[in-house]
């Protein structure tokens, strides 16, 4: 997902929050016995929820159909919502110590609901739940400390989309990926923007979400958070400040949208971003929205690699689009583990599946399902293999209270596009307020 409104994001932060103090209640996380779990007789509930739109339900609700066929005295409760307001629905059921048996779970959460107890080691479940077809990289982002509380889902890319039908009606080349640069966006956004008139703006705008940041940190040689655990801000407020600088300079060259229009873009969701409308030649995006984009604006867009400084080696990152997870106070953790399992490493799940979560993250089953998928699907699968070479170790795991961040980057991206605060400013803004998310969810 590229952004919700404002208002759900300040949702998603409170909610956040109120997981992290009602979680602390709960004692510490269990394991599960290893490979000496046994499977019940007897009837047994699962409770499963997850996130999503209407396509996502109606395939869930299949996989968990296929799967009671095969196992009937298994009973697979859902329990799903959309973003905006899951991550309440989630707190409120851990308040009351009723957890979902799975939990479908986002980067920015894990370190949170595992800090305080609320996620069960996967690793306490052996030989029951292997993952030895998960690359060592890919299944990291779900570990903490060397614990594994998710398995990685799918994987995708930060990218930069590029509408070819635009750039063939204005008889402009396509840059070249594998070099171009953030001045070479610039000038073939701005030449986008004089040659159609203004019709069509050269590039969406950015900055209203952590993963084009990431990117610019990792090019630089920074990352966001301290990769030792400690729950400190790594980035550098000169690295924070030229971010924005870069946003002001395409913005003011007339590359980008007025800031007015970026805004009112942004809230409305993927559909009526400028990508989606055909009202902008390049974008911003992540790997696995390329479908939702084509379908939407009819056109023939294209991921490419994200412009870099020069410099821009490993500076790629295959990022989890989810993970499974499982509560730490299951009282069926072979059942968790036989759904996991069957989720993770099936054939009959990555038939349902496809790529509807992102390219599968376990390789086995990207392999057998990639002939299964779709055009652009399979466009998507090639471009994660080609950028293979520029792909670095993932960025540091967000520490408990770092779902703040959406809030907070982008109110500091608004600040800046309007004038309200200069890129200086607002790195120092940044910095002190998302480590003050971090610290306060530490107490």
């Amino acid at each position: 997902m590229r952004r919700t409104t404002t208002a759900h994001r300040w949702l998603s932060a409170a909610a956040v929050g109120a997981a992290t103090t009602l979680a602390l209640t709960a004692c510490a996380g269990t394991s599960a016995g290893g490979d000496n779990l046994e499977l019940s007789d007897e009837p047994v509930t699962l409770t499963f929820t997850w996130w999503g739109n209407d396509v996502r339900h109606e395939i869930t609700q299949e996989l968990i159909d296929a799967f009671e066929a095969e196992h009937e005295n298994i009973t697979i409760e859902p329990q799903f919502t959309d973003w905006s307001g899951y991550w309440d629905k989630l707190s409120t059921s851990v308040a009351a110590g009723d957890i979902p048996d799975i939990i479908q779970m986002d980067e920015k959460q894990l370190s949170t609901y595992a800090a305080n107890g609320v996620l069960l080691d996967l690793g306490s479940l052996g030989d029951n739940l292997p993952l030895g077809d998960f690359p060592d990289a890919v299944l990291g982002t779900g570990a903490l400390d060397g614990t594994q509380f998710g398995v990685p889902v799918g994987i995708n890319t930060y990218t930069y989309m590029v509408n070819l039908d635009i750039l063939d009606s204005l008889g402009i080349e396509v840059p070249d990926d594998e070099s171009w640069t953030w001045e070479d966006l610039q000038t073939v956004a701005v030449e986008v923007t004089e040659a159609s008139g203004g019709a069509i703006v050269g590039s969406q705008s950015w900055g209203f979400e952590d993963g084009g940041l990431n990117n610019w940190l990792r090019q630089h040689g920074e990352s966001l958070y301290s990769d030792n655990g400690d729950g400190t801000v790594a980035a550098t407020e000169g690295t924070l400040a030229g971010w924005w600088e870069n946003l002001l300079a395409i913005t003011e060259a007339g590359g980008t949208p007025d800031p007015s229009a970026t805004l009112e873009r942004e809230s409305g969701g993927l559909a009526e971003s400028f990508t989606a409308t055909n009202q902008a030649a390049f974008g911003p995006w992540w790997s696995n929205q390329v479908s939702a984009l084509r379908d939407a604006s009819g056109q023939n867009l294209v991921a490419l690699r994200v412009p870099t400084t020069g410099s821009g080696d490993a500076s790629a990152y295959y990022k989890p689009s989810m993970f499974w997870s499982a509560s730490s106070k299951s009282e069926h953790p072979a059942e968790v583990a036989l759904f996991l399992d069957f989720l993770a490493n099936s054939e009959d799940a990555a038939d349902l599946l496809l790529a509807e979560r992102g390219v599968p993250a376990n390789e086995k089953m990207r392999e057998y399902v990639t002939p299964k998928l779709d055009e652009v699907n399979q466009e998507v699968v090639a471009f994660l293999d080609a950028i293979a070479p520029q792909v670095g170790d993932a960025p540091p795991a967000t520490p408990p209270g770092g779902g703040a961040i959406e809030t907070i980057i982008d109110q500091h991206t608004q600040q800046v596009l309007f004038g309200e605060m200069t890129p200086d400013e607002a790195a120092a803004s940044f910095i002190e307020e998302l480590q003050r998310a971090l610290d306060d969810a530490a107490v």
